[in-house]
C-alpha cells in the first residue's frame, strides 16, 4: 500500500504588498542551525514581544519524567535513529504534541505551526523539550508563541541563555534522568 503525502513538509507562503521586505533581508551566508546569525535579529525581537511575566511551578520529578516520555513518542526516530524532536507538555507532564524533523529548528516550527494552522496558540502553562541543543532561534521561537519554560537533552548556546534571560524564559539543559543544569528564572522549578 501506498503510503499517504506528508503533507507535515508543505509550506505555502504568501506576501501582501505591506511586507518590507528589505527589513527582513540578509545579506551573509547562513544555515538553519547557525546561532550567531541570530544576532542581527535580537534587536527585531525586542520591538515584537514583551518579556513572559507568567508565574506556575513544574515540579521536579515531572521534569525528570519529560525526556523518557519524548523518546517513546518518536516513532521516526525509532525507526531511523536519525529525526530531532520538539514536544510540548502540561505541567502534569502529559505530553500535548510532538513533530519530528530531521531539523531542530524544523521540528520546533513544526510543533508551532501545529497550533497555528488551528487558530491558536500553544497552551500557556506547558513545557517545550527539545531533542538536541538549544540555539538562539529557538528560545526566539519560544517566545514569540509565547512558552515560558524550555527544558532540553543537550546544551544551550550563550546566546540562548541570554535572549532565555531577557524574554522571561525558564531555560533548563542537559535534562537527563534525574539531572539538569537549570540556566535562567528558576522560580518556575519546585
Amino acid at each position: 500500500t501506498a503510503e499517504p503525502p506528508n503533507e507535515q513538509n508543505v509550506v505555502e507562503a504568501r506576501l501582501t504588498c505591506e511586507v518590507d521586505v528589505d527589513r527582513l533581508r540578509r545579506n551573509f551566508y547562513a544555515t538553519s542551525s547557525c546561532g550567531v546569525c541570530g544576532k542581527a535579529s535580537i534587536d527585531q525581537l525586542r520591538t515584537k514581544a514583551d518579556p513572559i511575566s507568567r508565574s506556575f511551578t513544574l515540579s521536579r520529578p515531572v521534569l525528570w519524567s519529560l525526556s523518557d516520555v519524548l523518546r517513546k513518542g518518536q516513532a521516526q526516530f525509532e525507526r531511523t535513529g536519525a529525526l530531532h524532536a520538539s514536544a510540548l507538555f502540561d505541567l502534569s507532564g502529559d505530553l500535548l504534541h510532538l513533530c519530528e524533523d530531521v531539523g531542530r529548528h524544523n521540528a520546533m516550527d513544526k510543533l508551532v505551526g501545529h497550533y497555528v494552522l488551528k487558530g491558536e496558540r500553544p497552551p500557556e502553562l506547558s513545557v517545550l523539550l527539545v531533542s538536541g541543543r538549544v540555539s538562539f532561534e529557538i528560545v526566539q521561537k519560544a517566545w514569540m508563541a509565547g512558552v515560558c519554560f524550555i527544558a532540553a537533552v543537550s546544551g544551550p548556546s550563550t546566546l540562548a541563555v541570554d535572549l532565555a534571560r531577557e524574554a522571561g524564559i525558564t531555560l533548563v539543559g542537559f535534562l537527563r534522568g534525574t539531572t539538569a543544569n537549570l540556566y535562567t528564572h528558576p522560580h518556575r522549578l519546585d
